[in-house]
């Protein structure tokens, strides 16, 4: 406990200090009741170094007899401790663990960020990434950093919403423009409202996690339009101008908003570049709209098939022009990455900082008279079969005409190259404005595309929305019908979109006709492994916010190192990867009913039932990724495209080679733990040594206090003008 001392009125008031205090006999009486002394004068008060100590141990002779004849009770002093030894000693350990774990958490965690087995594709924590950046031709971005326009009205506070566009950065759902109405019977007005919902938390479909946020300042006001993703960007392409309001589009550009600092920069003027089966170098880039779009995050590209031109598209067209559908299939890679189907990135060259155009018109059978032009429709990716996956285009249609569902397109990206494919199984009916996702099993064993809603505009005047779910099952390419009864399903749209994470499919908006007053918030969850419409989303994944201690799991999924939401053996940003969003996801009985296997996969169908006759379904395979089951036991074995499934039990060496992963994991953490002994084995050291030096001092005090009657009152200063 820490002495008090009293201080006389006379002497000046001074602070405790962790260093010793020289005090007057009076405190000293107060302090030490065994000797009793007369009433002293004012305190003199100094502090005292280590060597003055020494030194005055040094001199305990002459000091003796100073003392001695010290009894005309000349001013005394008073040595007092107010830090105690075990008090220090706490205080020491404290400040040595947190240094401890501060310089053990510093070296750790970046080492671990940038392990080859994370493979983060973001920036990293320290040093460098390698990789050529290729000198862009195009004109030099425009980074629209101010004004950012305020948020117009609350992003729910809308009767309807539909025609916008949406795509999931990490965990977060971005929305942005398309139309809506505040009233019922209004006509939708087009706006460029942008809001993100949190998918990274539990939250009802009547109260959503939305945040408002701010557009830039020459963001387009745009409907139709697709928003393609990387790990930190949205890249806003296209889209069609209000025909109300008579805002007239202006030349083509590509806006991105990059996360990381909530800006927009404008990509102007872009070009194709040559590539397989693509049109030549330098034609401009057009903008349209109502196409179907899709990005394939891990390869960094996204793509965009068919859609319309007019004069609410294209700049300087009038309504001579007339509306003209497309065919072509308009690819994009994203900045820093490579694509080998373009020449200008061959030998492994990237992307620059406004990314690469190609325009593929002469794809396989897409110049041939049953490839048609369509708008509204689908396209979506499934990883495997091809060297780099393939691309399905179902549904849409132009003004007066549909595409058949019962015969699917499927481009090959590797070889830039459309196929048809043949269905089996009853298929729903034609249909424009549909959304769609894709989910993988665990295992890889199938992939399994959820189509809901959409719209027959037949007859004029008096479309039909649809209420409906499909299933289009992969590679058996069969189509199953979800049985919705007694279910509470939202009602029929068109013109809504679909995001799949953590294995549920959030639909948000749509277009839901003239009968209902409004559709609000207008947010849906389906659960994509029960088939079941929920009230509520449920984050899954481990390290989100729902699950803040997660338990890592055999592949090493936290969360953290799984930006794509991926099934946690397909985790990964390579061609070989799973597909994004399918955390958790498990086969529904109706698909294994239909395929074989469980709920973790393994098909017994891996080829489609109407046998394909060429391109990848005819020579590839899907990727099938090693699972376990409870007992631990492996379920299926990894398999690339194009080469045969390696056994459903047991272990397998497919020859390939590579890093051994588990060694640089070991290593990394040798090394951490190596440091970490040696700072602690210095601490300890350093700790010694002071705790020597203070029970020195702790013992030379005692030898003092044994030999002086008086050294229990301190040492003596001499009085004043003695030598």
């Amino acid at each position: 406990m820490e002495p008090i001392v009293e201080v006389a009125e006379e002497g000046p008031i001074r602070r405790q200090s962790i260093f010793r205090e020289i005090l007057d006999d009076e405190d000293e009486a107060q302090l030490s009741p065994l000797v009793s002394q007369p009433p002293r004068p004012v305190q003199k008060a100094r502090f005292r170094s280590q060597p003055e100590i020494l030194e005055q141990e040094e001199g305990d002779e002459l000091e003796g007899t100073d003392e001695v004849e010290d009894t005309i009770r000349t001013p005394t002093t008073v040595i007092v401790d107010p830090v105690p030894a075990v008090i220090r000693s706490t205080n020491l350990s404290r400040a040595y663990r947190v240094g401890v774990l501060t310089l053990f958490l510093a070296l750790l965690l970046p080492l671990i960020q940038d392990l080859p087995v994370i493979k983060n594709t973001g920036p990293i924590s320290f040093g460098a990434r390698g990789g050529v950046i290729k000198e862009s031709r195009r004109s030099e971005p425009v980074l629209i950093e101010a004004p950012l326009e305020k948020r117009q009205s609350d992003p729910t506070d809308v009767c309807t919403r539909f025609s916008h566009q949406s795509a999931v950065v990490n965990g977060t759902l971005y929305v942005y423009g398309g139309r809506n109405t505040t009233d019922q019977g209004q006509v939708g007005q087009w706006d460029n409202t942008f809001f993100s919902m949190d998918l990274t938390k539990n939250w009802q479909i009547s109260t959503p996690a939305m945040t408002g946020l701010p557009t830039g300042s020459g963001v387009p006001t745009v409907a139709n339009a697709y928003l393609w993703n990387s790990f930190g960007s949205l890249f806003l392409y296209g889209g069609e101008h209000s025909n109300y309001t008579m805002d007239r589009p202006g030349p083509c550009a590509l806006w991105e908003y990059n996360v990381a600092s909530s800006s927009w920069i404008e990509h102007s003027n872009p070009t194709t570049s040559a590539g397989d089966n693509a049109e030549p170098d330098g034609q401009p880039v057009q903008c349209a709209a109502e196409g179907a779009g899709v990005t394939a995050t891990q390869l960094g590209r996204g793509w965009f098939f068919g859609g319309h031109l007019d004069q609410w598209t294209t700049s300087g067209w009038t309504y001579l022009n007339g509306r003209v559908y497309l065919k072509s299939l308009l690819e994009y890679t994203f900045p820093g990455f490579t694509n080998p189907g373009v020449q200008s990135l061959s030998g492994g060259s990237t992307a620059g900082k406004d990314g690469v155009y190609r325009n593929i018109t002469q794809g396989g059978i897409q110049s041939e008279a049953g490839f048609t032009e369509r708008a509204d429709g689908i396209l979506v990716f499934v990883p495997g079969f091809g060297a780099e996956g393939i691309l399905l285009g179902l549904a849409g249609g132009t003004a007066n005409t549909y595409t058949q569902m019962n015969v699917i397109d499927v481009y090959d990206i590797a070889t830039s190259t459309w196929y048809k494919q043949a269905t089996s199984g009853p298929s729903p009916s034609f249909r424009v404005n549909p959304c769609a996702v894709v989910a993988a099993a665990p295992d890889g064993s199938s992939y399994n595309m959820y189509m809901y809603g959409g719209q027959n505009l037949q007859p004029a005047g008096a479309q039909i929305q649809y209420n409906d779910t499909w299933i289009l099952t992969i590679p058996s390419f069969t189509w199953v019908e979800v049985n919705i009864d007694g279910q509470s399903v939202p009602p029929a749209r068109a013109g809504h979109t679909c995001n799949v994470w953590d294995a549920q499919m959030v639909v948000v908006g749509g277009y839901v006709g003239q009968d209902l007053t409004c559709d609000s918030p207008g947010i849906y969850v389906f659960d994509m492994s029960n088939l079941k419409w929920v009230n509520q989303f449920t984050a899954l994944s481990p390290g989100s916010a729902a699950n803040p201690n997660p338990q890592v799991n055999p592949s090493g999924s936290t969360g953290q190192n799984n930006p794509l939401n991926q099934q946690p053996a397909q985790i990964g940003t390579t061609n070989t990867s799973g597909l994004a969003g399918s955390y958790g996801y498990q086969v529904p009985d109706a698909v294994i009913s239909v395929v074989g296997g469980s709920r973790n996969g393994g098909a017994t169908i891996t080829a489609p039932a109407q046998s394909a006759t060429s391109g990848p379904l005819a020579t590839g395979k899907p990727i099938t990724y090693t699972t376990t089951n409870s007992a631990g036991a492996v379920v299926t074995e990894t398999s690339l495209p194009g080469r045969p499934n390696s056994g459903s039990s047991g272990n397998s060496d497919d020859g390939s080679s590579g890093p051994n992963v588990g060694a640089i994991v070991a290593g990394v953490v040798a090394g951490v733990l190596f440091i970490v002994v040696c700072y602690l084995a210095f601490v300890a050291w350093l700790y010694r040594r002071q705790l020597q030096l203070y029970k020195n001092h702790v013992a030379a005090a005692q030898r003092h206090a044994n030999r002086d009657p008086n050294a229990e009152k301190g040492f003596v200063l001499p009085p004043p003008g003695r030598p």
